[in-house]
């Protein structure tokens, strides 16, 4: 079995706790694939409370035969971005990614490279950047649903380690259980997903900063309950009195929608709360 790729080890809980929760904004997504296979994406968010709009056009195309993908985004801050992926071409599990972005209105540039290998217990990634120049690197490796992998980065221009990052951790059938060790093992977290039910998930993190002990461990608490196949409803608790929620529904076929609330319960008088909505459309 291919263990998940460094970043979305902890996606499980992570998902739990920031999916569907559009604190503070107000956001729109339409989606919609040609008959040639050509998707095109519109995504736009505004913030409630500066008015700020922020929006970008997406485009990808994927040619199955000679296993390539092509992807170009505009964006309002009028960068423009494009990337190409070749995948199984050269060796079963292989994908070579090519990526550039340019500022239309700004001497915004970036050229990265990305290497990426996957086969049974064993995910491993390298991304250049050309331009910083830097390197990253990333690895996780599994057995029988023990997990362990680590990232590092070094910065080429001052010859120094720029992160180190390590994660051990366990993947049941029905749950998961990592501990990372971030920032040069200064900060950690222990994180816990089980899906209790078919309807009910549920999870715990917890994180200490050691260079900052006099903020203690933080923690977080969250749950998801399926109402039914076309709403769900998600809370979330943090050791400061923060407390999340979010209701989800799926208008009809291709349409969803998401509200969602962030309240501060140890000022409810006050306006010290988000609110938000995102709606989607995918045809």
């Amino acid at each position: 079995m291919i263990p998940p790729n460094y970043s979305d080890i902890c996606k499980p809980v992570n998902d739990l706790f920031s999916k569907d929760y559009p604190f503070g904004a107000l956001k729109l997504e339409v989606k919609t694939t040609t008959a040639n296979g050509v998707s095109f994406t519109v995504n736009g968010a505004q913030d409630i409370k500066s008015g700020a709009i922020i929006s970008e056009l997406k485009t990808k195309y994927a040619d199955k035969v000679n296993g390539l993908t092509y992807t170009e985004s505009w964006n309002t801050a009028n960068l423009v971005t494009g990337q190409v992926e070749i995948a199984n071409k050269f060796a079963k599990g292989l994908k070579l990614e090519l990526s550039g972005s340019s500022g239309l209105s700004s001497a915004k540039r970036a050229l990265r490279s990305k290497i990426n290998y996957q086969q049974d217990n064993l995910f491993a990634r390298v991304n250049v950047d050309a331009l910083s120049p830097s390197v990253t690197a990333d690895v996780t490796i599994s057995r029988e649903g023990a997990l362990a992998g680590a990232e590092l980065a070094y910065d080429l221009n001052s010859g120094a380690v720029t992160k180190t990052n390590s994660t051990l951790g366990y993947a049941g059938p029905d749950y998961t259980i990592t501990l990372q060790g971030n920032n040069s093992l200064n900060m950690f977290q222990l994180a816990f997903y089980q899906r209790v039910t078919k309807s009910v998930e549920a999870g715990a993190r917890a994180v200490y900063d050691y260079k900052n002990p006099e903020g203690g461990v933080s923690a977080e608490l969250g749950t998801k309950y399926v109402l039914d196949k076309d709403a769900y409803v998600k809370a979330k608790v943090d050791n400061v009195g923060r407390l999340g929620l979010s209701f989800t529904q799926t208008l009809r076929p291709g349409v969803k929608l998401s509200l969602a609330g962030l309240f501060d319960t140890t000022r409810l008088q006050e306006n010290a709360h988000k609110m938000g909505a995102a709606l989607a459309f995918e045809a």
